[in-house]
């Protein structure tokens, strides 16, 4: 698979999150609840409160802007500003959001982590680190293109 097809599939999984992030916000707050975002949340959506969709949204909108850099740097749509800088820190933050996951859940009781299951943080962890893989070898397999 080359670095295109890489950041192909990651833009596509970028889009995917994105697009289900929306789906949340309609999907009210037995969504929020099912998909982790805490009870906290879920209790605000029950109440009317604008915050979990406006939190959701700009979720949504940063996801959908990694698939716009990926699609980018894919060379699939034109240049975005800094494609290297902006694909280092994308597949940055995948990759420690997916390993910090596959371990907090045993290592702290912070009610943070421990209001969502051992398998939430084990799916959407490894979720993350596949996203981030596809991003990490796109962006290594792209790099030189991306520098012209």
């Amino acid at each position: 698979m080359n670095g295109n097809t890489q950041l192909f599939v990651a833009a596509t999984l970028s889009f995917i999150a994105s697009l289900l992030h929306v789906a949340i916000v309609f999907g009210g707050p037995d969504w929020y609840r099912f998909f982790g975002a805490g009870e906290s949340m879920a209790k605000l959506a029950e109440a009317g409160s604008h915050y979990p969709t406006f939190v959701t949204l700009i979720i949504a909108l940063i996801l959908a802007i990694w698939g716009l850099y990926a699609l980018s740097g894919a060379g699939i749509i034109p240049p975005l500003p800094w494609p290297r800088v902006a694909l280092v820190g994308i597949t940055t933050i995948y990759l420690l959001r997916g390993i910090a996951g596959l371990f907090l859940p045993f290592f702290t009781t912070h009610p943070a982590i421990t209001q969502n299951s051992v398998t939430f943080w084990l799916v959407s962890s490894s979720i993350c680190c596949a996203i981030g893989i596809f991003y990490l070898f796109g962006t290594i397999n792209n790099w030189t293109e991306m520098g012209k």
